[in-house]
C-alpha cells in the first residue's frame, strides 16, 4: 500500500470510461472468491471512527483485531463481511507504514471481503500477471498479485492483496490466467500483512509505473484524483450488499 502522489495529469474521464465499460460487461464477470457474496450470510462492516467497538480495541494486536471482526460478523449473524470503497477509516493508524505527518492516509480505495483464510481467489476475467510482490511491512498488503486486463481496447488492472505466501511461488510476470482460474488463497495472519483474514480487491485505470504494489488508501484531500483512477470494484464483484 505504498504512498505516492496521484498522477493528476491522468484524464479524469478515464474512470467514467472504464466504469461504463465494466457496466456493459457486468454479466460476464466470474466470481472473485469461492464464496457467495449475495447471500443472507453477508453483511456490511463499518471501519470508520464511528465504530465504537473498534475504537475500544488495540488494533496493533492482530489477535484482538481478528476477534473483534468475528464479533462484528456474529452480531449481524453473518460469516462474510464486505465494504470499504471510499470509506474514511482510522484503522490504518495501527501501523507506522501509513504515518504521514501532514495528513493521514485514511481513504480506502478498494473493497474488502472479510472471510476465512484459505478461501480460493479467482480471476474474474481473462488477464495476465502485471506484477506481484510480498509487501511484508506490518499492516501492508502482504502477498499481492496485480493482473492486467483489456476490454473494448482499454487496458486496466485488478489488485488482490492479503493473499497466502504460497501463491507467489512459481509466479511470473506475463503468466496468463483465464476467467475462473484460481490465482491464490486468502492468507492467514501474520503472512498476509498481519491483518484479520480478508481480500483487498481494487481496480486501477493506470499503474503509474508501479510494480507489485499500488496505494490502497489515500489522503482525503486526494479523493477526487484517486476516485478517477480507482473505479468502484463492485462493478466486477456484483455484490448486492454494496449496491
Amino acid at each position: 500500500m505504498a504512498a505516492h502522489s496521484p498522477p493528476y495529469h491522468y484524464m479524469l474521464n478515464t474512470e467514467k470510461k472504464l466504469s461504463d465499460i465494466l457496466r456493459r460487461h457486468t454479466d460476464a464477470f466470474g466470481p472473485v472468491l469461492d464464496a457467495d457474496l449475495n447471500g443472507e450470510h453477508v453483511c456490511r462492516l463499518d471501519f470508520t471512527a464511528a465504530n465504537q467497538l473498534l475504537q475500544q480495541t488495540d488494533l496493533r494486536n492482530t489477535v484482538a483485531f481478528n476477534e473483534v471482526v468475528n464479533r462484528m460478523l456474529q452480531e449481524q449473524h453473518a460469516t462474510i463481511g464486505v465494504g470499504g470503497y471510499l470509506e474514511n477509516r482510522f484503522i490504518y493508524r495501527r501501523s507506522q507504514h501509513f504515518d504521514v505527518a501532514e495528513e493521514s492516509r485514511d481513504l480506502h480505495l478498494g473493497i474488502d471481503v472479510w472471510l476465512p483464510a484459505g478461501t480460493a481467489v479467482f480471476a474474474p476475467l481473462d488477464g495476465r500477471v502485471h506484477s506481484f510482490a510480498d509487501n511484508a511491512n506490518f499492516g501492508d498488503y502482504g502477498p499481492t498479485i496485480i493482473l492486467e486486463h483489456e476490454l473494448e481496447g482499454v487496458t486496466f488492472y485488478t489488485l488482490y492483496g492479503h493473499l497466502n505466501v504460497a501463491c507467489l511461488e512459481g509466479l511470473s510476470v506475463g503468466k496468463e490466467f483465464r476467467k475462473g482460474d484460481k490465482i491464490a488463497e486468502v492468507g492467514p495472519y501474520p503472512e498476509n500483512g498481519d491483518w484479520p483474514p480478508h481480500l483487498h480487491f481494487q481496480v486501477m485505470c493506470s499503474m503509474d509505473e508501479k510494480q507489485g504494489d499500488y496505494p490502497g488508501v489515500a489522503r482525503l484531500s486526494e479523493q477526487a484524483a484517486y476516485e478517477a483512477l480507482c473505479p468502484n470494484p463492485n462493478l466486477i464483484l456484483n455484490c448486492r450488499h454494496l449496491a
